[in-house]
Order: structure tokens, then C-alpha cells, then sequence
């Protein structure tokens, strides 16, 4: 049986497989994601946020971020929660996602 922590690391790897179609970096190396939490019977929540409300694919990338959980056998149930509290900005972009667009 998994661990929460490895079930949590397994969660973000999937989710480290979902990219702004704009910049070439993951979500979760964006800073977008604000909270992966493991309920009972492996239901899993996500709390992210995206750059701007005006966001072209808003509605698409929560979905994406959603389907790749859902790939995990181990998960029950995904729900992906879209918020703008607190509003994201660049400084919540990892340092390995701030090499990789040459913003450090």
C-alpha cells in the first residue's frame, strides 16, 4: 500500500505533466498549484490558480490537471479547484522553472 507522501510525489509527477501552452514549464513549476491534499479513501483535492483570469485556457487547464490524476490507479475520486486567492506572480515560480525561462 502506498504512503500518503508517495501517493502525494506520484500525484505531482503527473501533474508536473500538464504545460502552459505558452511557456514552455509545467504548472507546478509555475507555481500553480497551491494545495494537493489526500482525503480518505485516496480522493484526492487540488487547489491552483492560473496567470491572469483572462486566461485562454482556463477552463481547459484545470481539466488537464484533473485527467492526469485520474490516470493514477490508486485515486478514488479528483476534484480540481480553480481560485485567484492569493493572485499568482512570478514569484512563485520554482528557480528550476525561472533557469528554464531565463527570468533569474
Amino acid at each position: 500500500m502506498e504512503t500518503n507522501e508517495n501517493l502525494q510525489n506520484l500525484i505531482i509527477k503527473k501533474i508536473k505533466e500538464v504545460f502552459d501552452p505558452e511557456i514552455p514549464v509545467d504548472v507546478y513549476e509555475l507555481g500553480l498549484i497551491y494545495n494537493v491534499s489526500i482525503e480518505n479513501k485516496n480522493d484526492v483535492y487540488v487547489s491552483m490558480t492560473l496567470t491572469s483570469p483572462s486566461c485562454p485556457v482556463a477552463e481547459a487547464l484545470p481539466q488537464q490537471v484533473k485527467r492526469k490524476i485520474e490516470e493514477l490507479k490508486l485515486i478514488n475520486k479528483v476534484e480540481v479547484e480553480l481560485t485567484w486567492q492569493p493572485s499568482w506572480n512570478r514569484s512563485m515560480i520554482s528557480e528550476e522553472a525561472k533557469l528554464t525561462l531565463g527570468i533569474l
